[in-house]
């Protein structure tokens, strides 16, 4: 109930635009922040201080999941951790609740590691935790340390530093598997296409030369810090005179302002640009010797498989890196890579390049909420209500292991396979829609709806139930996977609902081909808690 009466004052003195009395701010440094949260002295006092009292009761007694807990204690931590009175209460919880507590909530914790609010309280949690599971933060605090935000990179690196005081082997090992899965994850051919096309884009598409300039300047730099790898001694061989070539007349437009210079240096860049474009359909795979000889020479670390430390299970360290990637064909090309674990198992993971999994990896903990409270609900865990979960581990802000998910098919897969079999067009619902009315992009949204049926009319729809039928041994199997497509979609559409997922369509829903649940993939575009 103090949590709500909390959440409730908040919210009703914001509502009234009551500013907050300078006295109940407990020193003048935090009057706009106690002005902010919308709280007095007397509410911090009477709600704010048992209500954090009260989380640290409740996640000493639990015998079960602490997370809804532990994010509501965070919650009020971040926003109120200023107060005299706050900081006493979760100073003093702090010390006497279990380390184990706060290992399912370590993104959080270094989200805020450089909270001018909770920084302190947050590094000192972290230390702790450092020195009993090194193994959970040491991922986490590696992508935090190459943050771009100076203050958050500082406070990682400190963390780390004093790591090293008592597991320096194993933070060099997380530190160099760190940087040579990102060296894979996006070679130099693929950070330059990409800075290319960016810096194009912001060139000629809005004239915005400044911008153009801040994404060629990295590469321009990596390039002279030279190769480390003979996959990149390969493309400094092919491209790096024209690519210098191109830098003196950028720097010579620097010095000149003649728009001439620009020219000269975009002839160049179009060039390579053109070279790279015809060389990246033929990457279908990976060699470890090529582009990472340090991944290739790794043997039996201290270093955990990513996603797999459980603080109650022994540790189950790298053996090995596969020496072969297979490299999906894809827009963004991520590659299937393949660690061999101590216990003699092999994991398997998608090594992305482009993206940032950081939100994925929220969306992921908030799914593991979802489930401890449908499967403690006696109706939903009858029904076997769940959703499919799978690794996640950033690298950096744009790159990232996933946790691959055996037997499934994006449904746009599954679909093609089954419309090619029966000669059906992969595309005819639209081709109907385009028949019946060829301008359709410039049709009134009643019009299209009225195109759009008139399609469905026309077509059986009937694709994914027939493939369900098909692919099923037996009746009792195939009305074991109806039902669990059915529930599986329900729940997520439901919890995507909450989340406000949005983009979803063929390519980024899959089917397990097992057990009939459905799996959401690429969940960048969804909101996540705090």
């Amino acid at each position: 109930m103090n949590f709500e009466a909390v959440l409730f004052y908040k919210n009703q003195m914001q509502q009234s635009g009551v500013p907050t009395q300078a006295g109940d701010a407990p020193s003048g440094s935090y009057i706009n922040d106690s002005q902010r949260s919308g709280l007095t002295g007397q509410h911090i006092r009477d709600y704010t201080v048992p209500a954090v009292k009260g989380f640290f009761r409740s996640i000493a007694l639990s015998h079960g999941s602490t997370l809804q807990d532990t994010l509501r204690l965070l919650t009020l931590w971040f926003e109120y951790g200023q107060w005299g009175d706050v900081q006493n209460a979760l100073s003093e919880g702090l010390r006497a609740a279990p380390v184990e507590t706060w290992l399912q909530v370590v993104p959080q914790l270094i989200a805020r590691l450089d909270s001018p609010r909770a920084g302190a309280l947050v590094h000192q949690l972290l230390l702790d935790v450092g020195k009993q599971h090194p193994q959970a933060l040491i991922y986490p605090l590696t992508v935090a340390s190459k943050s771009t935000v100076p203050t958050r990179m500082q406070a990682a690196s400190r963390v780390l530093r004093s790591m090293k005081e008592h597991c320096a082997d194993l933070v060099q090992q997380a530190v160099m598997v760190s940087e040579e899965l990102i060296r894979v994850a996006i070679l130099w051919h693929e950070l330059w296409h990409e800075g290319l096309e960016e810096a194009s884009r912001l060139y000629f598409g809005e004239r915005n030369i400044k911008g153009m300039f801040a994404t060629l300047e990295p590469l321009h730099a990596m390039m002279e810090r030279g190769p480390q790898t003979l996959r990149e001694t390969s493309f400094n061989q092919a491209y790096g005179r024209d690519l210098a070539e191109a830098q003196e007349w950028c720097k010579k437009y620097q010095r000149s302002m003649n728009v001439k210079d620009l020219t000269q240096a975009w002839d160049l860049y179009y060039h390579v640009f053109r070279r790279i474009s015809k060389q990246l359909p033929q990457l279908t795979s990976l060699e470890l010797q090529y582009v990472s000889p340090k991944l290739l020479m790794c043997r039996d670390l201290d270093l955990a498989v990513p996603g797999s430390y459980n603080p109650s299970q022994p540790v189950i360290s790298i053996a090995r890196v596969e020496s072969m990637l297979q490299v999906i064909t894809s827009k963004q090309r991520p590659r299937k890579l393949c660690i061999k674990g101590s216990n003699g198992k092999d994991y398997m993971f998608l090594l992305k390049g482009h993206e940032d999994l950081r939100q994925d990896e929220r969306v992921m903990q908030l799914f593991g909420l979802v489930n401890t409270l449908l499967v403690n609900d006696p109706e939903t865990s009858r029904r076997n209500l769940t959703i499919q979960r799978y690794s996640v581990i950033p690298l950096s802000t744009n790159s990232g292991l996933i946790g691959w998910v055996p037997h499934c098919d994006t449904l746009h897969t599954l679909i093609r396979d089954y419309r090619d079999k029966k000669k059906i067009l992969l595309n005819i619902e639209h081709r109907i829609m385009l028949r019946m009315a060829p301008d359709y992009d410039h049709l009134t949204l009643m019009q299209k709806v009225e195109v759009f049926e008139h399609a469905l009319e026309h077509t059986n729809g009937d694709d994914l139930a027939k493939l369900l039928w098909l692919k099923s041994p037996s009746s009792e199997v195939w009305f074991d996977r109806r039902t669990n497509y059915t529930r599986s979609l329900a729940v997520m559409s439901m919890v995507g609902y909450v989340l406000g997922l949005g983009d979803r369509h063929p390519s980024n829903l899959m089917l397990d081909r097992l057990s009939g649940k459905i799996l959401h993939i690429d969940l960048e575009t969804g909101t996540h808690p705090t």
